[in-house]
């Protein structure tokens, strides 16, 4: 079985939504698979000494243009949430907590969690919103809630995240393929024609 395209991505990542929108039809090009995993970037920053993008001067304002700029080139509907940056336990908790069932569906609330966030202003730090956008994908909200508290949950985002850092995942949208990391949204044509050539 040829191995999976590897997705790892914060729910706050506004250049991770654009991967997100982009990734499936990529992997689907070269009959592949993809594995989402949502984690912590926090704690990748704290470890490779970097601030975000949007705390530096005049990198700052450029990053706010560029994806702006970016989500118009690849026509992928955005708008700038009004409040950025978020915590993103309940989103990232609520993914592994149905995943943990189905895959399928996990990915399903990932993509809707991030269009709820970058596309409706919709706050995903907020428990309440994001059992919400559950609950319109068809899953049960009472179930759901005791389950992203569960320690077993909280487990596995810690697991997920401590994935990314040994396996030096630099930012998000960060993707593996075959082994070989790409990092950033701007490395998905590279990474497609990495795929297409089977490396270089």
């Amino acid at each position: 079985m040829t191995d999976r395209i590897e997705f790892f991505f914060e729910f706050s990542s506004p250049y991770g939504y654009l991967a997100s929108e982009r990734i499936e039809a990529i992997a689907a090009r070269h009959q592949r698979e993809t594995l989402w995993r949502p984690y912590l970037l926090g704690v990748i920053m704290k470890t490779s000494e970097r601030r975000p993008l949007y705390t530096y001067p005049l990198i700052g304002e450029y990053s706010a243009h560029d994806i702006a700029r970016c989500a118009r080139y690849w026509r992928i509907p955005f708008a700038e949430p009004s409040k950025f940056p978020i915590s993103t336990l309940a989103a990232a908790r609520a993914y592994y907590a149905i995943e943990a069932n189905d895959q399928v569906a996990a990915q399903t609330l990932a993509q809707a969690l991030y269009r709820a966030y970058f596309r409706d202003d919709r706050d995903i730090s907020d428990t309440d919103t994001v059992l919400a956008i559950a609950a319109e994908q068809g899953h049960q909200r009472e179930i759901l809630e005791v389950s992203i508290q569960s320690k077993p949950i909280k487990q596995r985002l810690r697991e997920a995240t401590d994935e990314a850092l040994a396996r030096k995942v630099a930012g998000s949208p960060f993707m593996f393929v075959d082994g070989e990391p790409f990092w950033g949204c701007d490395r998905l044509d590279q990474m497609d024609a990495w795929l297409e050539r089977g490396g270089w």
